[in-house]
């Protein structure tokens, strides 16, 4: 074998296959360096996806069915499953299986119009639709409603009423599953269509900062969650750690309800420790 093509050979078997999930449901295939960092990597994402401000979002990967976001600084390798950094064995025409990655909004805001970029504001727009999906805010009901409308406005344009009756969004995608439970679908399907009216020639620009704006109100939505343990013989995490707009919460689990121990405001955090 000759230089050059021991050389290509060498190159292919150094090269791996990320799949990157976005916000949105899409997915981006992405052939890297085996030693590639993550900031390269995210580079490579906001440039596919003409994202000019990027400073918000990050990558991570799914441990203990967490989102742990990656170390910018770091090689791939350092979160990839063992299998992926094996696959130059298998020869040069086979990448092997992707490593899953999630891009998606690391830090938070409390008004959109601090994202001036309008694709980084839809992407950041859609993290927030998954995380309403999650929130349990049961005072606020209302508030998911107003949600829904604006969702519909951005994803949908203006209300037409040839067009837009009946079963013409899934409650599932806009609502967290207990309001669907306790209002029902045709409750949610026939007093959605006049909220979605009201929102009339917003475009869908204003309709994401609407979302947004409102996505700040809610206490559980621009918050990331991590489960604590006091030891490692706990099974079942005791503790929530919360990181907030605001600050740092810790909550103690009860079963499946959180209920709110400390609430420390950023301004009074002079040092993190971590043991």
């Amino acid at each position: 074998m000759n230089r050059l093509n021991f050389h290509n050979n060498k190159t292919m078997q150094d090269r791996r296959c990320v799949c990157v999930f976005l916000p949105n449901d899409d997915t981006l295939n992405i052939i890297v360096n085996v030693k590639t960092l993550c900031q390269e990597l995210l580079v490579q994402v906001c440039d596919l996806l003409r994202l000019k401000d990027c400073h918000l979002f990050g990558l991570s990967v799914i441990q203990n069915n967490e989102h742990i976001y990656m170390e910018l600084d770091q090689k791939l390798s350092k979160y990839c499953p063992k299998e992926w950094k094996r696959e130059a064995s298998k020869g040069i025409d086979q990448f092997g299986p992707p490593m899953i990655i999630h891009f998606r909004a690391q830090y938070y805001v409390e008004n959109g119009r601090l994202i001036s970029d309008r694709v980084a504001r839809y992407y950041y727009y859609w993290h927030l639709r998954k995380q309403v999906l999650l929130s349990q805010c049961i005072q606020r009901e209302e508030a998911y409603f107003l949600l829904a409308a604006f969702a519909l406005q951005a994803d949908l344009g203006n209300f037409k009423r040839n067009k837009h009756f009946g079963k013409y969004f899934e409650p599932e995608a806009y609502f967290p599953q207990w309001v669907i439970a306790k209002r029902g679908r045709e409750y949610i399907l026939r007093h959605i269509p006049n909220m979605h009216k009201d929102q009339f020639a917003l475009t869908a620009s204003e309709a994401h900062l609407k979302y947004i704006k409102e996505c700040a109100q809610l206490d559980d939505v621009t918050v990331h969650y991590y489960r604590l343990y006091k030891d490692k013989k706990e099974v079942e995490a005791s503790l929530t750690l919360g990181l907030t707009l605001r600050g740092i919460q810790i909550f103690q689990n009860v079963g499946s309800v959180r209920q709110l121990l400390y609430d420390f405001p950023w301004t009074n955090v002079g040092k993190l420790v971590f043991v």
